[in-house]
């Protein structure tokens, strides 16, 4: 079962659910913003995938769940559970790890290439995707990976993209699991004059839709991969 962290109700599965699903695997997701609660089993889990959201790792007063989710994924690193998380999921397992999450040299809304670091080239989530990776991304802030983490993939705009944890937890700043659907959904409240950049990165989605879902089912693949040889 793959046990799938929500924190914002448009911040959903997407192409990571669809992969697992054809996989044969049962999802479980936990909505957290909806009162949700973790479970406190972790038997019968294969893995672990904690979405994005628009609040900060900080923000534990206004948010309590995430003092929850903390504790939670600390469980789930001491008993080496594939984890994955993708954004704010990051950040949360810099957190939970021992690392800070802090400013990002830029704020990064749209579509931005990443390139892979010499441990990024060889490990195993990354093997078959070409550099550099056009993604998409949302975020202000990022990781800030202080223990024994190895980086794995780094920007201009953001020197920490993706990093690893042990030997199967992963944290990605960037979105390799959106559809247009997410674009609309996440930019539904953008002032007139920020339309131009709406339609922008949505006709971009339609220009790399292929190159860019092929290396995400690659991305999918290869953390199954990650799961199997645990």
């Amino acid at each position: 079962m793959i046990l799938f962290i929500k924190h914002i109700e448009i911040e959903g599965p997407e192409t990571l659910g669809s992969f697992f699903v054809e996989q044969g695997f049962p999802l479980q997701i936990v909505n957290l913003q909806d009162g949700d609660i973790l479970p406190e089993d972790l038997r019968g889990i294969d893995a672990v995938i904690a979405l994005g959201g628009p609040m900060n790792v900080y923000e534990e007063d206004r948010y309590p769940f995430l003092k929850e989710e903390d504790i939670f994924l600390k469980k789930v690193l001491a008993g080496q559970v594939p984890f994955l998380g993708i954004c704010l999921g990051a950040q949360l397992l810099a957190k939970a790890s021992g690392g800070r999450v802090v400013r990002s040299l830029k704020e990064e809304i749209g579509w931005f290439d990443i390139g892979f670091t010499p441990g990024g080239r060889k490990d195993p989530l990354f093997e078959g995707i070409p550099e550099p990776w056009e993604v998409f991304q949302w975020h202000g802030d990022m990781a800030e990976p202080l223990g024994g983490e190895v980086i794995l993939a780094s920007s201009a705009r953001c020197p920490v993209q993706a990093f690893r944890v042990g030997t199967n937890a992963y944290g990605l700043q960037f979105h390799a699991e959106i559809t247009d659907k997410s674009i609309r959904d996440w930019s539904a409240d953008f002032s007139r004059d920020k339309q131009p950049e709406r339609e922008a990165m949505l006709e971009h989605y339609d220009r790399v839709k292929d190159g860019f879902l092929r290396n995400g089912g690659r991305l999918c693949a290869n953390f199954l991969k990650v799961m199997r040889a645990k």
